[in-house]
Formats: structure tokens, C-alpha cells, sequence
């Protein structure tokens, strides 16, 4: 009978050894898992838009000054696929503007009554083109990682904002975390800090969405862009105004819709008081 106790009492032992051996091994996991960083390691930073809130607006001169930092700059690598020259009508430049601006591009056409593909200028109905063949000749000429399509860039980059905020951004109607992210993005590069290797070909950006490190080096300077209307051009306030005129090729009716919202709520609100009042005068005639 003893020697059962005895036997019981030594795997219990064992066992209370082999747990603590266990959860001694468990704990750098954990620790490594409670490690793991979050991207962005940094939230955007909010930018006072012009077209936030629900009676907010495109400001056209930005949009241009915008239009003027994406082909002198971002055009060099990331295309607009979805956005025909057309649309920069609405931006405040005449037909004859918007013409003679696509005509700077070329884009392949065909096949002609031979079945061959030709080049030609494009026109207003024609869309940005990429400036690489294909994706793989893109990746080819930016460190193996292909530059993304600015199409809908604005509205594909959004972060999480976690609770409660997000409560509080349907009141307030925040849409703006496209162009926050992007601002963030083009003005956050840093040198990375003590103890973080960055491999060679690879920039350090606590707001990239994916990584702390990009492929991209910092595509504005100081001085870059000359503006034609006399505005200083600063790293700051080219993020400003391609993350504008990114956040308009992406939702271009943005200010029709807000309108239309605000005609509605107004709308809903009378029709509430009409029924209201509706069903006081029915119930007021009956007995209770």
C-alpha cells in the first residue's frame, strides 16, 4: 500500500515537473507572440481636408497642384489604369486643355488591317497608361516589388482606427483615412532606430501598412515641383496635394454624393414629422 502511495505521489510530482517544464518553455513563445508588431507602427496623422465632413469639398486648385506631383513625379512608376484623361475636365481645365495634356502620352491601339499593334497619342477617352510593359517589368526595375496601380489607392490604404473611434467616425463621417495614410506615408520616411537593420534597397516608414520597411526610397524633396500658382513647394504640401488629387481619381463624384446624402437625411426627417403627425390625428379620434 505504500509503495502504491509512493508510486502515486512520484507521477503526481513528475507531472507538477513536466507542467512547470512546459509552461517555462511556453513563456518565450508568448513573449515572442506579444512581440509581433502591429503595422503601421505608427497611426496616420489626421490632415484638416477640405473635402471632409458632410459639406466638404474638392479644392480644384489643389487638385491640380495634385495632378502636377503625380505626372512629374509618381507617374515615373505607379499608373492610373481606371482613370480616363477625360475626367480632368472637372478639375477647372477646358477641352483643349484636357487634349493637349494626353497627348503628351502614348498608348498601344490596334491591331491595325495588318493585325499588328501600334503606338499613337492618346486622346481624351484614353486612360493614364503604366509606364512598364507589364507587371513583371515593373517588379523588374523596383527591387522585385511592383508598383501599385493609384487608381483607387485612396480608398484601398485605410487603417483601422479601433474603438471607440470608429463609433464616433460614423457621426462625424470620417472617410478621410486614404488620404491621411498616404500624407503620412510620403512625409514619415526616418532612419531607423537603434537595433533595426533595413537591408540594403530598403526604407525604413513606421506608417507603411504592411512592413516598417518599403521598396520605395522617398519620392518628394523640397524643390521638386515647381507650382504654377506661386505655392511653396515643400515636401508637406506635395503630400498634401497628390493625396488630395488621389482621393478624387478614387471617389470623383465624392461632393455629388454628400449632397445627395444631405438631401436625403433632410428628406427622412420631414417624412418622420409627417407620419408623426399622421398618426395623432388617426389615433386622437380613438377610444382608448
Amino acid at each position: 500500500m505504500k509503495k502504491l502511495v509512493a508510486s502515486i505521489l512520484s507521477l503526481a510530482v513528475v507531472g507538477c515537473l513536466g507542467s512547470a517544464a512546459v509552461a517555462q518553455e511556453a513563456k518565450p513563445a508568448e513573449h515572442h507572440e506579444a512581440a509581433t508588431p502591429h503595422y503601421p507602427l505608427k497611426e496616420p496623422r489626421e490632415v484638416d481636408w477640405t473635402f471632409a465632413g458632410p459639406f466638404g469639398h474638392y479644392d480644384k486648385g489643389q487638385l491640380q497642384r495634385g495632378l502636377k506631383v503625380y505626372t512629374e513625379v509618381c507617374a515615373a512608376c505607379h499608373s492610373m489604369k481606371l482613370v480616363p484623361f477625360r475626367m480632368l475636365g472637372d478639375l477647372g481645365y477646358s477641352e483643349a486643355q484636357v487634349k493637349a495634356f494626353a497627348a503628351n502620352y502614348e498608348v498601344q491601339d490596334g491591331p491595325n488591317a495588318a493585325g499588328d499593334m501600334y503606338s499613337r497619342k492618346a486622346v481624351p477617352s484614353d486612360y493614364f497608361p503604366s509606364p512598364f510593359a507589364n507587371a513583371e517589368a515593373a517588379a523588374a526595375s523596383n527591387n522585385g516589388a511592383a508598383p501599385p496601380d493609384f487608381s483607387l489607392i485612396a480608398k484601398a490604404r485605410e487603417v483601422e482606427r479601433g474603438f471607440p473611434r470608429f463609433i464616433f467616425d460614423i457621426f462625424t463621417q470620417y472617410q478621410e483615412g486614404g488620404p491621411d495614410y498616404i500624407y503620412s506615408l510620403l512625409t514619415g520616411y526616418e532612419n531607423p532606430p537603434a537595433g533595426t537593420t533595413v537591408s540594403q534597397g530598403q526604407h525604413y516608414n513606421p506608417y507603411f501598412h504592411a512592413a516598417s520597411v518599403l521598396a520605395m526610397p522617398p519620392p518628394l524633396s523640397d524643390g521638386q515641383v515647381t507650382y504654377d500658382d506661386g505655392t511653396s513647394g515643400t515636401v508637406d504640401q506635395y503630400a498634401k496635394d497628390v493625396a488630395s488629387f488621389l482621393m478624387w481619381a478614387a471617389e470623383p463624384h465624392l461632393v455629388e454624393r454628400k449632397h445627395t446624402g444631405f438631401m436625403v437625411m433632410i428628406f427622412l426627417l420631414i417624412f418622420t414629422v409627417l407620419i408623426y403627425l399622421t398618426k395623432r390625428s388617426v389615433y386622437a379620434r380613438k377610444d382608448h
